[in-house]
C-alpha cells in the first residue's frame, strides 16, 4: 500500500509521490515569535513532526522548512511594552521555543528561515505582482493585492467571491480599492522603532504577514514543492493569500498537498492567546514528563480536534507506562524493522493512510501485549523500533517507570505475573531480574504461600 494524504485543496485523500523522486520538500508556517509556545503551537509542530519522521522511516529524503516570522505588529508592541529591541525579543523567544519543543523531542526542521532575512525576496514578489496587475499602491502608503483579479481565489478554503462579498462592510478600509484586499507592504507608522522599518521602491515600511511565507518557501524549496502545512486556523485567510500571491506571480502551484492539524480544545473552545484559555509548553511540563505530553498528543490524529485536560494527560501517562512495562521485562534486542512482519505492516498500513497515529499506536499495544506473554527480546526490540518512528518509547523503561508520583498497581502486577512464569518455568535469573528491577522502582516484593504482594520501599 502505498501513502495517502488527505490533501485540503481537493477534500480527498490523493496517493502521494513526490515530484522529485526520493525527495520530499515540505514547507511549514511556524511560529510568529513574540511570547511563550502553548500546547496548540506544540499540537501543529508535533503533527510535522511526525510527518516528517513517517517520511524518513519511508526512505524519503527530506527537506523540511519551518519558518520563523519575526516581524509583526504584536512583536513590536511586546518589544515596545517591555523596553528592549525586537532584535532582543525574537532572539530570547526563539531560544525558549527551542527548549520547549526540543523537550518534547520535536526534531528541528533542516531550514527555519526567520522573516527579516528574506525582505528583498519579498519585495521582489511584490513588484512581479504589481507587473502583472495583481497588486496596487494605495493612497495611505501601502501596497494592496487585488484579490478580485486573481481567477483562483478561494479554491483552498472552498469560499466563493459571493460568500466572501455577504461580509463586506459599506465603507473600504484603508486605502483599499475593495475590502476583500490584503496588505503585501505596509507602510512606515509614526512611532514604530527603526529596526522595524525598511526602504523600497514601494516606499519605507515593512512586509505583510502573507507575503512572508510566499517568498521565503519560494527561496528555499523552490516556485512549486510537494507539501504545504500548518494549523487548521491558517487555511483561511493566510494559506489562501499564500496561493494567491505565489500563483499569481508564477503561474504554477505553489503545493501539491496542502495538510492541516485539527485545534487543541479546552471546554470545547480553541486553545489561543486571545481567548486566554492556553497552557504554555512550560506551564504543562511542571506537572507532566515530555514524553507523556508527546503521547497525549501523538495518539490523537492529527487532522482530529485534540481536548485538553488534566484528566487525559494522567490517563496518557498510564497508557505509556504499560508500554514502558513490557520494555522493563525484557532487554529489548537490536533489530531492523521488517515491514512484512505482521506488526510492523498493520503500523505501517495504520501510517500509510493518512499518518493514522491511533491505529499505529493501537499496534504497540498489541505487540506490548505479546513482549508480556512471551518476554521475546525481538519482539521488545520491534515495539522499540516501530514507536521510534513516532518519537516515543526510547527512553528508559525503569527511569520512567520510577518518575513521579504514585505507583501503577497494573503495572506492577504484570511484572509480578511475569516473575511469577519465570519462576514456574524454573528460569531463576529472570526471576531475580524482575525483582531487582521492581526493587530499582522503589517496590519491594513479599512472596507468601498466598501470592505476591508488593510495597513501597521505606
Amino acid at each position: 500500500m502505498s501513502l495517502r494524504i488527505y490533501n485540503t485543496l481537493s477534500r480527498a485523500l490523493e496517493d502521494f509521490s513526490p515530484l522529485e523522486p526520493g525527495h520530499v520538500r515540505m514547507y511549514v508556517c511556524g511560529m510568529t515569535i513574540y511570547d511563550l509556545c502553548h500546547i496548540g503551537h506544540a499540537r501543529m509542530m508535533m503533527a510535522f513532526d511526525v510527518v516528517q519522521r513517517w517520511l524518513k522511516s519511508s526512505g524519503y529524503r527530506v527537506t523540511y522548512v519551518r519558518n520563523i516570522t519575526d516581524i509583526d505588529d504584536k512583536i513590536i508592541r511586546r518589544a515596545l511594552e517591555r523596553g528592549i529591541t525586537i532584535r532582543q525579543l525574537t532572539d530570547e523567544m526563539i531560544v525558549a521555543m527551542h527548549q520547549d519543543i526540543g523537550a518534547l523531542g520535536i526534531e528541528p526542521p533542516a531550514l527555519e528561515p526567520r522573516a527579516t532575512e528574506y525582505v528583498p525576496q519579498m519585495l521582489s514578489l511584490i513588484g512581479q505582482l504589481e507587473g502583472k496587475g495583481l497588486a496596487y499602491r494605495a493612497t495611505n502608503g501601502d501596497v494592496n493585492y487585488a484579490v478580485r483579479k486573481f481567477a483562483g481565489y478561494g479554491k483552498l478554503s472552498g469560499k466563493s467571491l459571493d460568500e466572501l462579498r455577504a461580509g463586506e462592510r459599506v465603507a473600504v478600509p484603508d486605502g483599499k480599492e475593495d475590502p476583500l484586499d490584503f496588505v503585501l507592504w505596509k507602510s512606515a507608522k509614526e512611532g514604530e522603532p527603526p529596526e522595524a522599518k525598511w526602504d523600497s521602491s514601494f516606499g519605507t515600511g515593512r512586509p505583510g504577514w502573507h507575503i512572508e511565507c510566499s517568498a521565503m518557501s519560494c527561496a528555499t524549496l523552490g516556485e512549486t514543492f510537494d507539501i504545504h502545512g500548518g494549523g487548521a486556523d491558517l487555511q483561511f485567510p493566510h494559506h489562501e493569500n499564500e496561493i494567491a500571491q505565489s500563483e499569481g506571480a508564477t503561474g504554477k502551484p505553489l503545493a501539491r498537498f496542502w495538510v492541516h492539524n485539527g485545534f487543541v480544545r479546552v471546554d470545547n473552545e480553541k486553545m489561543s492567546k486571545s481567548l486566554g484559555n492556553f497552557f504554555t509548553i512550560r506551564d504543562v511540563l511542571q506537572s507532566y514528563d515530555a514524553e507523556t505530553v508527546r503521547f497525549f498528543i501523538v495518539r490523537a490524529h492529527y487532522r482530529s480536534a485534540l481536548n485538553y485536560s488534566d484528566a487525559h494527560l494522567d490517563d496518557a501517562r498510564q497508557s505509556l507506562k504499560r508500554l514502558y512495562t513490557a520494555l522493563s521485562l525484557v532487554a529489548p534486542a537490536q533489530v531492523s524493522i521488517d515491514w512484512n512482519e505482521p506488526h510492523a505492516a498493520r503500523f505501517k498500513a495504520a501510517m500509510d493512510e493518512d499518518f493514522g497515529t491511533p491505529e499505529a499506536i493501537a499496534v504497540l499495544f498489541d505487540l506490548a501485549s505479546e513482549v508480556n506473554k512471551t518476554r521475546s527480546p525481538e519482539l521488545a526490540g520491534l515495539l522499540k523500533a516501530l514507536a521510534g518512528c513516532l518519537g516515543l518509547l526510547q527512553g528508559d523503561p525503569q527511569a520512567f517507570l520510577q518518575a513521579g508520583a504514585g505507583y501503577d498497581e497494573a503495572a506492577i502486577q504484570a511484572q509480578i505475573a511475569a516473575r511469577a512464569a519465570a519462576k514456574a518455568g524454573k528460569d531463576f535469573a529472570e526471576a531475580d531480574r524482575i525483582r531487582n528491577a521492581l526493587l530499582a522502582q522503589g517496590i519491594v516484593l513479599k512472596d507468601s504461600a498466598a501470592g505476591t504482594t508488593w510495597e513501597a520501599a521505606q
